[in-house]
């Protein structure tokens, strides 16, 4: 187990280190993103970010109301999304060819409710597949794989700015690889340029960010603060979630800095610049994670789920820690006496019948807080028109 996480760690350090800005990158066969069928989503295109969410409301006495959430008209901003690995095609690299329970579940998932507060962009990328972290426990280099998968997210990233944005402000939302992503856009592209005066926030959770211990800024980022208050603009929120009283062990992949010096970042999304106990807002899906520990998650007594998604207000709380190299947000579910709904979560990586200790509860670190993440936007949002 632990060759098995140092491996993966090893997969994405060599990411990290490799991948460049585009001038860096090799021309051929390039993605042409002036072509909206490379982009999963656009506003005001019919695809999966436009699609409505049937969601039902689920407090301790069981389910509740039941909402239909849609995109806004004409929000005033942009959110540029980059998704986190979710391929198994063949090679390292994944194709251009979408798929329903691969690049449009998770935009659906993660993105496609911000749409309530922004305008949604999601490109389509050659990201590194599963199969990049198996070529790496066989020795194998993914140097160039990760190459492509940067090189594509920044050449979209030049198109979206040049011909869709129209100067418009904009939040950077990923998660896992996708935070990865945008971390070297951020770090390469954005800081230190005439557009990160209209970046209001970077969501980047899922991947580690360093800071040195006790500072908001510095080591991934140069300039860019980690989020300290509620409504603060041109920061970042960045977490790893792991379950209370199971902190990252030493070595993890998420939540522990390999450093001297340094921790990994955490903003607790409910109220960047806290450190006590937070409710979470959250959106479940219905469909549930292929491994939970304890089995598959009943959320309600009441029987099978009425909506494919589900929204929670005083499920779940969370708590920023930092402690010397370990960086993380502790995740505790509420329980109500008597109550009709579960207390169970899952969110655990589960591989060769074990869940990876390094990982936490990665699977739900958008899910568990999307509430809050729309509630910050809509915060720095109003800003703009005072």
């Amino acid at each position: 187990m632990r060759f098995l996480l140092l491996a993966a760690a090893a997969a994405f350090s060599t990411t990290s280190a490799t991948a460049q800005p585009p001038a860096a990158q090799p021309a051929l066969n390039a993605v042409d993103y002036t072509q909206d069928s490379n982009w999963l989503c656009l506003p005001g295109r019919n695809d999966i970010c436009a699609a409505p969410l049937a969601t039902t409301n689920l407090p301790a006495t069981g389910y509740a109301a039941r909402t239909v959430a849609t995109p806004a008209a004409n929000p005033p901003i942009d959110c540029f999304y980059v998704y986190p690995t979710v391929s198994h095609d063949p090679g390292l690299n994944s194709d251009l060819t979408v798929s329903d329970s691969e690049e449009r579940n998770v935009a659906q998932n993660q993105l496609a409710r911000f749409g309530s507060v922004c305008r949604t962009f999601a490109p389509i990328y050659r990201q590194m597949t599963t199969g990049a972290i198996a070529a790496v426990l066989t020795g194998g280099d993914v140097a160039q794989a990760a190459h492509i998968a940067y090189g594509d997210v920044s050449r979209s990233w030049h198109q979206f700015l040049a011909t869709r944005n129209d100067n418009r402000p904009f939040v950077l939302i990923g998660h896992s690889q996708g935070s990865l992503m945008l971390q070297q856009l951020l770090a390469n592209e954005i800081e230190g340029r005439p557009e990160a005066k209209r970046m209001l926030l970077a969501i980047i959770p899922g991947y580690n960010v360093l800071v040195p211990q006790g500072k908001l800024v510095g080591g991934t980022f140069k300039s860019t603060p980690l989020c300290s208050r509620k409504g603060e603009t041109g920061c970042v929120l960045a977490w790893s979630s792991y379950r209370i009283n199971n902190p990252p062990p030493e070595g993890a992949l998420f939540g522990y800095a390999s450093q001297p010096g340094m921790t990994v970042a955490c903003t607790n999304p409910a109220s960047p610049g806290t450190t006590d106990w937070r409710r979470l807002e959250s959106y479940w899906t219905g469909r549930g994670w292929p491994s939970t520990p304890g089995g598959p998650v009943t959320w309600s007594s009441e029987g099978p789920l009425p909506t494919p998604f589900l929204h929670t207000t005083d499920l779940v709380s969370a708590a920023c820690v930092n402690d010397g190299p370990r960086g993380y947000l502790s995740i505790r579910t509420e329980t109500v006496p008597g109550g009709k709904r579960t207390d169970r979560i899952g969110g655990e990586v589960g591989m060769m019948g074990f869940f990876l200790p390094g990982w936490g509860m990665h699977l739900n670190d958008i899910a568990e807080a999307q509430g809050d993440l729309i509630a910050r936007i809509r915060e720095v949002s109003a800003g703009l028109r005072r």
